[in-house]
């Protein structure tokens, strides 16, 4: 059960932004109704592990929505450049999160941290309403949820949720395939996955649901790939966001990784598990994402469907790329010399990493160890 706020939490500390959010959420206001993730089990996240859970008290969020109306309110009335000045008393970390968010329109809110759902469902209508109130032009608010939290969450729970403004959950499926999922102890079944996503759709929220291409390693390549694409198949989410795996050395899995125990599958075998579930989707209208650095390939973004012959297309030429080629690609993409499989019809950038390749010495019969290397440093 979620651990409610001992005495260290009850005295009001500031404005409060957690660790991460979506890469589609970088134009949002970041609040926090959670601190960490109340899991905290999967062995490939390194982003919460030794930090203790809790849920912030209700009259926190409250002061950290007025703590940003009010700065909002002053960068609406002050000058137009007012990077350098804040207003006398306000708390430094709402100044900055909003002059942030004024660029943007102020219009996307994304509920931090890792599953802002296990909040009482009273207590979340309460946060939404008066979010509402101070900022009515508020499009969009979103959160993380675990697939176990919304399955147990009551129907008319989450339909009153949405009723209050929450409009999209993220849902960290990572993969459908039951053998993945307790290998790397996600807390979740291929059929709590489709029920939950199915409740979410059913409460008419947008979802978006996560695949992480090499979760399974070189064992489970094909089974991450069918099982995933056969769960999305019937759960049809608005979204379908890419985030090919890392293993930085902090997490569970690396031990594994370094053991033996998980045989990593190369970027070669990940873009192949990847054609694979993407041959495998079928009879739904998601929209394919990626939107992240740790992917290979971010041209394979595009509207299901419509796009999908084009988004397989996009892997094969990578994998029909020479071997020599395929190097340079892979190579160039981790160092962000280059930005996709476009980029290799400019020698000008080819060139750049070659001369990276010849001054370290890099060679194609060491690159998996170069391209998992570089990779963590993404993390």
């Amino acid at each position: 059960m979620p651990k409610r706020p001992d005495s260290r939490d009850m005295t009001y500390q500031g404005f409060e932004q957690g660790p991460i959010r979506p890469p589609s959420e970088a134009h949002s206001l970041l609040l926090r109704v959670t601190r960490n993730c109340p899991w905290n089990h999967c062995t490939f996240c390194p982003v919460y592990k030794g930090a203790r859970f809790s849920v912030r008290p209700v009259a926190h969020i409250l002061r950290d929505i007025d703590a940003v109306y009010e700065a909002a309110q002053q960068l609406r009335e002050g000058p137009r450049e007012p990077a350098l000045t804040r207003p006398a008393g306000g708390d430094p970390r709402a100044w900055s999160a909003a002059r942030n968010w004024e660029r943007y329109g102020r219009g996307q809110v994304f509920l931090q941290d890792a599953n802002s759902l296990v909040v009482d469902p009273g207590d979340l209508t309460a946060i939404l309403g008066h979010l509402k109130a101070r900022f009515p032009e508020v499009t969009r608010i979103t959160s993380y949820a675990r697939s176990s939290t919304i399955a147990n969450l009551d129907a008319g729970a989450l339909a009153d949720l949405r009723d209050a403004g929450l409009s999209r959950i993220h849902i960290g499926m990572e993969s459908g395939a039951n053998e993945v999922l307790k290998m790397v102890r996600k807390g979740a079944t291929q059929r709590l996955h489709i029920r939950a996503g199915l409740k979410v759709k059913a409460a008419g929220m947008e979802l978006s649901e996560y695949y992480m291409p090499g979760l399974g390693g070189r064992r489970w390549l094909e089974a991450n790939a069918v099982e995933t694409a056969a769960a999305l198949n019937q759960i049809n989410p608005d979204f379908i966001r890419l985030r090919t795996l890392a293993i930085p050395t902090q997490i569970p899995l690396y031990e594994d990784f370094t053991a033996g125990r998980f045989h990593k599958a190369t970027d070669v075998e990940t873009a192949r598990e990847l054609l694979l579930f993407l041959e495998s989707l079928s009879g739904i209208t998601s929209a394919i994402r990626s939107d992240h650095i740790l992917n290979l390939l971010p041209e394979v973004d595009g509207q299901l469907p419509q796009d999908q012959t084009r988004l397989m297309e996009i892997v094969g030429a990578f994998l029909k790329l020479e071997p020599e080629l395929q190097f340079i690609y892979r190579v160039g993409r981790r160092l962000g010399l280059l930005s996709g499989l476009g980029d290799l019809a400019d020698p000008g950038k080819i060139a750049r990493v070659e001369g990276v390749c010849r001054e370290y010495g890099l060679r194609p019969d060491d690159v998996d160890a170069v391209t998992d290397d570089l990779m963590r440093r993404f993390i």
